[in-house]
């Protein structure tokens, strides 16, 4: 009996703890102030059909960019995207793996961070990946993130990311 009582207050409390954020990314890899670098990669090929030599299956890009409360660049600037993401379908899609840290600069969560780890199929109108890790006030939490695109300007895009964080303990 105790136990039920004690998995019952566990669960009871994990339920009031889940953390959801809703955030814009602004991925600009072109332009005169780039958010993400191409650092690694073979040559791209622009004129092929195939998706995956068009955006150089194998290219690996350093990105720091913008977090924001709207799709507004201008709007309240609540943390950075900090990582790399690298070009990982060769068929005819456009697939990233994502492994970065979203590292909050503001508001309740200003100095903590997730990190999500996982395939990010682009093109694709809904995404999920796994949130894998944290830091600050979400030390070794859980949970996910939904990504959709706000807005796409050839490669630069500004993304709409929901994201689910169940605390560790």
């Amino acid at each position: 009996m105790l136990v039920a009582v004690l998995l019952a207050s566990v669960s009871e409390a994990r339920k009031r703890n889940t953390t959801h954020i809703q955030f814009y990314m602004h991925d600009t890899p072109t332009g005169p102030n780039p958010s993400a670098v191409r650092v690694a990669g073979q040559p791209i090929n622009a004129t092929d059909s195939n998706m995956g030599a068009m955006f150089g299956f194998g290219s690996i890009y350093i990105m720091d960019n913008a977090l924001t409360a709207t799709p507004d660049i201008n709007s309240t600037l609540i943390g950075r995207a900090q990582g790399l993401y690298a070009m990982s379908s060769q068929e005819n899609e456009v697939s990233l793996l994502m492994t970065l840290t979203y590292n909050f600069v503001s508001g309740v969560y200003n100095g903590s961070s997730v990190s999500v780890v996982g395939r990010n199929p682009v093109m694709d109108e809904v995404r999920e990946m796994p949130m894998v890790g944290g830091t600050g006030v979400f030390r070794l939490a859980r949970g996910f993130a939904i990504a959709k695109t706000h807005s796409m300007n050839q490669v630069d895009a500004i993304v709409g990311y929901n994201v689910t964080i169940i605390p560790y303990y």
